[in-house]
Formats: C-alpha cells, sequence, structure tokens
C-alpha cells in the first residue's frame, strides 16, 4: 500500500503555495485525492466499454435467440442504472459531507456485478436476463461518477481546475477506448477457456472481461481507504479570497452563468456521446456483417483497431493545450472535434462495388430462396484458414429483394449479412479501408470534443462548486449511452447503413452549427463583485488574465480597485 502512495504523490513547487491557502502537506494530500478520483473516472468507464465487441458473441454463444435487439437493451442497461441512481448518490454525499462511504458503496457493487456477468453460465435458464440485471448494477455503480465531478470542482483552484478537467475526460476517454481493447487481448482464450469450477465455471475470452473489473474494483476500493484518500476542499476557500467575500453564499450569489451556453453544451455533450457509444456498440456486429467475419476475427480485429485508436486519441489529448493557445478554444471544439465526427459518420455511407456476402446454412439450397442462375461457393475465414459449411452467395441489381419463408434456425454461425436483414440483399457493401478511416476521424474528433466541451463548461460555470451542473451533464452522458445503442441498434437492424449513418451525420452537423452561432458566448463566466452599500460591477474574467486568477496579491489588488470605483460612481 505504501508503494501505491508513493506513485500517487505530488510535490508542490514554490509557486503552488504562494497563495497560503494550504501548506506543502495538504498539496500532496489533496493532490493525491484528485489522482484516484482520475483512476475511479477510468474504471467506470471501462466497466462499460470492456464488454461492447464481446457482449454481442456472448449473448448469441448464452442464448442464440436473442437477437441483436436485446443486445441494445443490455448495453443500454448500464447507462439507465447511472441516470437513475446519479441524483440519489449525489444528494447521499452532499448530506453526509463526504464522498467516501458513497465510493466505498459503489466500488463494492461494481466488483459484485462484474463478478456476477463472468458467472452467467451457472444459471440454467434465463441467462440474457441476468446479463441485462448485471449490466444495470454495473451502471448503478458507476452512479459515482456525479460524486466524483463534484468532488474534482471542489478541490481543485481556478487555476488548475482546467487541467483537471481535461485529465478526468483524458481518463473516461481511454476507460472507452482500452476497454475493447483488453477484451481484444483475452481472445486468447478462446471460447472455450479454462474450467475454474466444477467444469461450470470457464475463464474464457467472454467472462476474462468481467474478473478484470473485479480485480480493478477491489483495488480501487482500497484507494478509498482513510489511509490514502483524504478529502481536501479549496475552491470555496479560494474563491472568497479573490472576491474579498466573508461568507460562501455571498460569494455564489456574485456569480452568474450564461445559461444557454451552459446547456448548449449539455446538449453537444450528449449528441457527442451518443455517436461515440454507438459506434462501439455496433463495430462488432457491423464488421461480421459486412466482412464476414467470425466473432473470433471481429473480437481480434477490433482490438487491433482500438489499441491504435487508443494511441491516436492519446496523441491528440497531448496536442489540445499547445494548440488550443495558438486558436480559440470554441473554434478547436467545433473544426477539430464536431467537424471530424461528422465526417467519420459521412464516411460510413455504403461505397462498395456490390451488396456485401449473405451466408446460408448447408441445408438452405438457392432455389429455397428463388435465386437463379447463380452459382454458390464455400467461403474460407480469411483469418483462422478454416473452411466453414456455410454457402455465400453475392446478390446483384437482378436479383429479388423478396424471401420466401425459410427456416434458418440452424444458420445462426452464419458468416455474413444475416438473410433476416432484409437491406442485406440490396444495399452497397462498406469497405474495410472506409471502415478504418471513418474510425480515425472519431479517434481524432471525439477526444477534441469531450475534453473542450468539459473544459469550456467549466469555464462557462466560473470558480464555483460545480457539482449539480456536473451532474447534468453526467445525466445527459447516461441518456445518450442509454438511447443510442437501443434506437440506432434498432435502425440498424431494420433499415440498414443509410438511415443508420445518415441520421447520425445530420445530428452531428446541427450541432455544429449550433456551436458556430453561440461561438461567442462560450467564453469563461461574467461574475460580480460586490460590497455592503455598494453597487455591482460587471467584471469579465478573460483569457488572458488566467494567470492573475490564481495571484492572490493581485486578485485583492482588483477587488478593491473595482470597489474604490464603484464607491466613486
Amino acid at each position: 500500500m505504501e508503494r501505491v502512495k508513493q506513485l500517487l504523490l505530488k510535490k508542490p513547487s514554490k509557486s503552488d503555495l504562494d497563495d497560503g491557502l494550504e501548506t506543502a502537506a495538504e498539496y500532496t494530500e489533496r493532490w493525491t485525492s484528485v489522482r484516484i478520483i482520475y483512476y475511479t473516472m477510468f474504471l467506470m468507464s471501462l466497466g462499460f466499454s470492456i464488454i461492447l465487441t464481446g457482449v454481442w458473441p456472448y449473448l448469441d454463444k448464452l442464448d442464440p435467440h436473442a437477437g441483436k435487439e436485446f443486445l441494445g437493451w443490455i448495453v443500454g442497461a448500464n447507462p439507465v442504472g447511472q441516470m437513475i441512481f446519479s441524483p440519489l448518490v449525489g444528494w447521499w454525499g452532499n448530506r453526509l459531507g463526504s464522498i467516501r462511504l458513497p465510493l466505498l458503496c459503489s466500488l463494492g457493487l461494481f466488483s459484485i456485478a462484474s463478478a456476477l456477468y463472468s458467472c452467467l453460465e451457472l444459471f440454467p435458464v434465463h441467462q440474457k436476463y441476468w446479463m441485462l440485471f448485471s449490466r444495470f448494477l454495473i451502471g448503478v455503480s458507476s452512479s459515482n461518477v456525479a460524486v466524483c465531478r463534484s468532488y474534482l470542482s471542489a478541490a481543485t483552484k481556478n487555476e488548475e481546475r482546467t487541467g483537471a478537467v481535461s485529465m478526468v475526460s483524458l481518463a473516461q476517454t481511454l476507460g472507452f477506448i482500452v476497454g475493447p481493447v483488453l477484451q481484444g487481448a483475452v481472445t486468447l482464450f478462446g471460447e472455450e477457456g479454462f474450467p475454474l469450477f466444477r467444469n461450470k465455471l470457464h475463464l474464457n475470452m467472454y467472462t476474462a472481461t468481467g474478473w478484470i473489473n473485479v480485480v480493478m474494483g477491489i483495488l480501487n476500493f482500497c484507494l478509498f481507504l482513510p489511509y490514502v484518500f483524504k478529502e481536501k476542499r479549496i475552491a470555496a476557500r479560494e474563491a472568497m479570497m479573490q472576491q474579498g467575500m466573508q461568507s460562501e453564499k455571498e460569494t455564489w450569489k456574485s456569480m452568474k452563468p450564461d445559461y444557454l451556453s451552459a446547456w448548449t453544451l449539455i446538449c453537444a455533450f450528449f449528441i457527442l456521446v451518443f455517436n461515440f457509444v454507438f459506434l462501439e456498440t455496433l463495430a462488432t456486429p457491423l464488421t461480421m456483417d459486412m466482412f464476414a467475419w467470425t466473432k473470433g476475427e471481429a473480437l481480434y480485429y477490433m482490438a487491433w483497431v482500438m489499441a491504435v485508436g487508443a494511441i491516436l486519441a492519446s496523441t491528440i489529448f497531448l496536442l489540445i493545450d499547445p494548440l488550443c493557445k495558438r486558436i480559440s478554444e470554441q473554434y478547436v471544439l467545433i473544426w477539430g472535434g464536431f467537424f471530424l465526427m461528422v465526417l467519420g459518420r459521412a464516411v460510413y455511407m455504403p461505397m462498395g462495388d456490390s451488396p456485401p456476402k449473405l451466408a446460408l446454412a448447408e441445408n438452405v439450397t438457392m432455389s429455397s430462396l428463388g435465386i437463379e442462375g447463380l452459382s454458390p461457393y464455400v467461403y474460407g475465414s480469411n483469418f483462422t484458414q478454416v473452411y466453414s459449411n456455410l454457402t455465400r452467395v453475392d446478390f446483384d441489381s437482378g436479383v429479388p429483394t423478396s424471401e420466401p419463408s425459410v427456416n434458418f434456425s440452424n444458420a445462426k454461425d452464419s458468416l455474413g449479412c444475416p438473410p433476416s436483414q432484409e437491406w442485406c440483399k440490396t444495399t452497397r457493401g462498406m469497405t474495410v479501408f472506409q471502415f478504418l478511416l471513418g474510425y480515425a476521424f472519431t479517434a481524432i474528433g471525439y477526444p477534441i470534443g469531450v475534453t473542450l466541451i468539459s473544459t469550456i463548461f467549466s469555464k462557462v460555470l466560473g470558480p464555483r462548486p460545480q457539482g449539480t451542473w456536473m451532474g447534468i451533464m453526467t445525466g445527459s452522458g447516461c441518456l445518450s449511452r442509454a438511447l443510442g445503442p437501443v434506437f440506432l441498434s434498432t435502425i440498424y437492424t431494420k433499415y440498414g447503413l443509410y438511415w443508420t449513418f445518415g441520421t447520425t451525420a445530420v445530428m452531428m452537423a446541427v450541432t455544429m452549427l449550433w456551436l458556430w452561432q453561440m461561438r461567442e458566448r462560450l467564453v469563461p463566466m461574467k461574475y460580480d463583485v460586490t460590497g455592503k452599500g455598494e453597487e455591482l460591477v460587471a467584471v469579465i474574467a478573460k483569457p488572458s488574465v488566467k494567470k492573475s486568477l490564481g495571484d492572490e496579491a493581485d486578485g485583492l489588488n482588483g477587488c478593491r480597485e473595482v470597489s474604490n470605483l464603484a464607491g466613486d460612481n
């Protein structure tokens, strides 16, 4: 434990202590707690994303009749649980005046629910509903995100908050990206894996992800014990000193956020997360349908794609700060974040030369589908080099789109676009290059968007406790993660690629245009400095004076000058 604690320590520089708000020991303890919050946010995102690429083949293995629409409900159960319980956990933390107990309870639940996900084969019936329940409990446990954001806003100074919020966004984004990479790494265990308990419980490429969550959850639980985590709140003390106020209540009354800008950013965050999560949800079934990959191939290839995406996203995070020193944050958000996400959706519109390959079970003949004049062929897996017993057929423009009644019960393991999806027979296919290019745009645009939305949102609200507003922001992300997989998996299954990616491209484009209209208002908040018997004088916190905001002497002198000016008037 001592070694872990040493890794979390951050020593202050001389300038960090010039304001006199804390000692060197208090500074180190405060930043230790902030870094533990980073890890918690990473783990909560990881707990959601680590199963995204593997949940479909895992569900299909447990219950072949569940279908892709039920997949949407399973993926959406996590954010629904988080959305419902986030306000309750936030209220609980406020009531206690401490976040320790809510976080310990939520992390204990996280480990239990993750273990349940890995033990689904022990249930003889209703396995898909137990999977749904386990994912809902994971969502309930991740409602601690709102408490973490609230603490982060209270435990950082003005000049630290932008960096801290950016690091939280980085931690969450890496959690979303690293999760599928870990899923791909454990494909080495295979579908059968190794028996853990009387040949009834196995460690395989599906259950290993749950056990990873259990181990990391227990570690996170230990980090919140009093020996390591010590709550430190400094934002209120700093704001009172800077504005010369006598109480917190008086301090917050002087601050007036731009509510339209705040709600604009919340809606933009909803749209951004909606588009990112839906792609991760559909990535595996999409590649299996378009490229005729097996379950193992899809997990393996997507692991590599997402690993490269993680490296690319991490590089982008490092470039955001120097880029924003040259270009205004609003323009980087609009053109670097949302515009690239729009391109990413547009690129996914079908551009192949022919429809995707349609797989038919061996006992289904061409004539049974009313297809004449085409020669069937046996498809060999281009990864495993193991030939299957599945017959595939290409459809050209002359093939009728109607499908006679055929029993496909034996085609559950078909490789390719399933005949039950009518659009597979008429829609042009997607190319591998298309898929990779669209994912690259997403890997660049999403980290820029999520980081700068959170950063600008914090600046719009100003140097004040942001627990309630951060809770609303978290809720919008939860709602998008709940609706996105259900809504878009249904559209994908019933209507195909044009409707799926056309809808999301329009959503991103409309949001981008609204942000462009609001660009002049997405700036640090205006606040008033007041004194007894004095008039309110508006003071605009411009980016050029960010350094003076963290300087105690300059801040106090500025307050006195404004107060004197008000008195003269």
